[in-house]
């Protein structure tokens, strides 16, 4: 008997072949569950249909509604993320934009922030700093989802991510001009610095975290960062 997989009220069968969708390359779900680095199923929203969603898509539901998605090949995939991963990347978020917004040096994102790195490939960054040099006329973007890839982009690590889904991130963040990635691990307390796809160090909490080539002169001590995860009131 084939497995099963129903999201949103659509029922699909894995072993069997789902109508093709325009521009998706793919036979039957678990072709699709591959090329998005063998995600759990219930990430994948199936309306609109896997290959048919567009930005507008997109930018519909992450107004209304929870998780955000990203938008990856025209199939919109839900980001997991929990309070302490949302708290973390925040506070990432806040330590960075306070040197960045000192210097005049560009501008940081949350994780609502949309980056089109190509055609029906949308990316959302829990943290992401770009330069007043890499944006054009070293102004803001105006539209929802400006064509440009950051500079620096952070991913905090939840239990829904997969090593492959991650690995394809990178593999996108690198391929489109990002020049530095953070790989946040709040449980092992760990960051894992990516200055290209095969080129990375790993720091624990004992160790601080730099800005490199990227950002100049920018150094966080991960005890601070992870002390976030420790606060509690007073009394």
């Amino acid at each position: 008997m084939p497995r099963r997989i129903t999201a949103e009220g659509i029922v699909m069968t894995v072993t069997t072949d789902p109508p093709r969708a325009p521009g998706l390359d793919v036979e039957n779900m678990q072709e699709l569950l591959d090329m998005l680095g063998d995600i759990p199923p219930a990430r994948i929203r199936m309306r609109p249909f896997p290959g048919t969603a567009t930005e507008e898509d997109m930018l519909r539901i992450n107004e209304t509604d929870k998780p955000l998605c990203e938008l990856i090949d025209g199939v919109l995939v839900e980001k997991p993320k929990a309070w302490r991963e949302s708290l973390l990347g925040t506070w990432l978020g806040t330590l960075l934009n306070n040197f960045v917004v000192a210097r005049n040096l560009g501008i940081v994102t949350g994780e609502a922030g949309n980056y089109k790195l190509r055609a029906k490939l949308v990316r959302l960054p829990d943290v992401a700093f770009i330069s007043w040099d890499t944006l054009p006329g070293r102004r803001q973007p105006k539209d929802a989802v400006p064509l440009i890839a950051p500079d620096l982009a952070a991913e905090v690590l939840s239990a829904g991510n997969t090593r492959r889904e991650i690995a394809r991130k990178l593999k996108d963040y690198f391929k489109h001009g990002v020049k530095l990635v953070w790989i946040v691990d709040p449980d092992a307390r760990t960051v894992r610095v990516h200055t290209a796809l095969d080129q990375f160090r790993d720091l624990n909490a004992d160790d601080t975290l730099d800005g490199g080539n990227v950002l100049p002169g920018f150094q966080l001590a991960l005890n601070e960062l992870f002390s976030v995860l420790d606060r509690q009131g007073p009394g």
